[in-house]
């Protein structure tokens, strides 16, 4: 650490409320280089999927008040990212001239009174005595674009996802946000109508959500009979990762202080660490659809949510039965298959009583994946890892080997990807929460080049929340329709 850091860095570092062991630690991997997952195989429906059918799941929904009875619901949304990837095709299109562009900026305009936030920028725009029909009829585009992207108009460039207006009704057009709150109104709502949502958001933009938030709950929660509490968390500093020269010595600004970087999703572990709820249903900001498509999104959450009491239920069974020791051999094996077949762990014959106690003894996650259709993300396989242990990952494009033939093929083999739709619980059998930071895998970070200013600089990520951060959870994969998912990737999904 003396030869990385000087005098002066601990002091920065310490400030920061980083922690410099820490820093240095994970400093070493842009010299060492972060490994790749070794993909066994794709996990696929009877392999690693689970597909319910008609009746199993209807069953489920049925038995969803019951398993719910009692237990706190939080819907934990990571809210914190900006809108500005969204617009990367409308900025290209302020600053490009060419024929080609003039070409997709007047297709934009064709399609612009079909975006939730056209009325918005109509009545801004107004307010300047600028009349849009008129700046559209002239093929005004590049004004248009910049009254949306920027401050002198609704600054859609500057603000976070959950802020923009997503969906249009007869009545008015909906924020992300306040999809959300309609959504967790329908299956995050426990046995006394308490409706629990947690976003993590950006300091920048916190003010905004709460304003927002604070005219939209009363109306929803007369509306659908609920009491919404919700609460807020930002991306800890703590957090952030030191970046890098391309040298692989420590970055450093202009005043020549260390220059650290936000670390990614992954560093939200800690945030969902300090949510204390029996269920925690974890969804991405702008995964929300409509409120008349709604119906198999609920569904399937409610599915998911009792799918994994119940399996937790039988887990806590057999965990007081291994540490009370009152089991017999016909009970273990009972156990060992339970843990294999429906646990989806890795067990041997041989497996000691406190070894399946270690593997059962763990946060659990239900993960829907849905069928490849082509959309970007990472997919549901089964890795193995140094110790020749197998388990079910959810892998990104970014951890895989892609000059390795042979590991690209069982890429190319995988039938389904991972939309961000989980369903968690946290608790032990004992009623306490898990540690979550005891349960990430410190290895599955990555690296990737960014600029600052005009210099160039390596940033890292800590291990993804999804990847992993939950690397030594117990996952269970089960299939959910492509009508749950609908991620708004560029402004144009929007339209979809």
């Amino acid at each position: 650490m003396e030869k990385i850091f000087t005098s002066e860095d601990l002091r920065f570092i310490a400030e920061r409320g980083s922690n410099a062991d820490k820093v240095a630690q994970q400093f070493s991997f842009f010299k060492q280089g972060f490994p790749f997952a070794r993909l066994d195989r794709p996990a696929t429906i009877d392999d690693g999927i689970i597909a319910l059918g008609e009746d199993e799941l209807k069953e489920l929904l049925e038995d969803y008040d019951d398993l719910t009875e009692g237990k706190t619901i939080t819907k934990f949304v990571p809210a914190s990212g900006a809108a500005s990837r969204m617009f990367k095709d409308l900025y290209s299109l302020l600053e490009d001239d060419s024929c080609e562009s003039q070409a997709k900026g007047i297709a934009f305009l064709k399609q612009l009174t079909g975006f939730a936030f056209f009325d918005d920028l109509k009545s801004v725009m107004a307010k300047q005595q600028i009349n849009i029909a008129k700046e559209i009829e002239n093929q005004n585009y590049k004004l248009i674009i910049k009254y949306i992207l920027q401050d002198c108009g609704l600054n859609y460039g500057q603000l976070a996802k959950g802020l923009l207006k997503f969906h249009r009704y007869d009545n008015g057009s909906r924020t992300a946000v306040e999809e959300h709150l309609v959504e967790a109104a329908q299956y995050a709502r426990d046995a006394s109508n308490h409706c629990r949502l947690h976003f993590t958001v950006s300091s920048q933009h916190k003010i905004l959500f709460e304003k927002l938030l604070q005219e939209l709950v009363p109306q929803y929660e007369s509306r659908f009979g609920v009491h919404y509490e919700i609460s807020f968390s930002e991306q800890r500093p703590a957090t952030d990762t030191l970046a890098a020269e391309m040298d692989n010595t420590p970055f450093r600004n202009e005043k020549g202080e260390l220059l650290f970087r936000p670390g990614g999703h992954g560093a939200l572990i800690g945030n969902l660490n300090d949510i204390h709820s029996d269920i925690v249903i974890v969804k991405n900001i702008d995964n929300v659809c409509a409120e008349d498509k709604s119906e198999p999104t609920t569904a399937y959450k409610k599915a998911l949510t009792s799918y994994l009491i119940g399996l937790q239920n039988r887990a806590f069974h057999y965990l007081d039965k291994l540490e009370s020791k009152d089991f017999d051999e016909m009970d273990f094996c009972e156990m060992l298959d339970f843990a294999s077949t429906e646990m989806m762990i890795d067990v041997e014959d041989d497996l000691s009583a406190e070894a399946l106690y270690a593997k059962l003894n763990r946060p659990i996650r239900i993960c829907g994946m849905v069928k490849n259709e082509g959309e970007p993300g990472g997919g549901p396989y089964w890795i193995v890892d140094g110790e020749g242990n197998e388990s079910l990952q959810i892998v990104e494009s970014s951890q895989m080997d892609k000059n390795d033939a042979e590991q690209m093929e069982i890429v190319r083999q995988a039938t389904h990807f991972n939309p961000v739709d989980m369903v968690c619980s946290f608790k032990n059998h004992k009623g306490e929460f898990f540690n979550l930071k005891d349960f990430v895998d410190e290895n599955t970070g990555f690296i990737s080049q960014k600029s600052y200013g005009d210099r160039s600089l390596k940033a890292m990520e800590l291990p993804g929340l999804w990847n992993g951060a939950m690397a030594k959870w117990t996952t269970v994969f089960i299939e959910v329709p492509l009508s749950t998912f609908h991620p708004v990737k560029t402004v144009f999904d929007l339209l979809k």
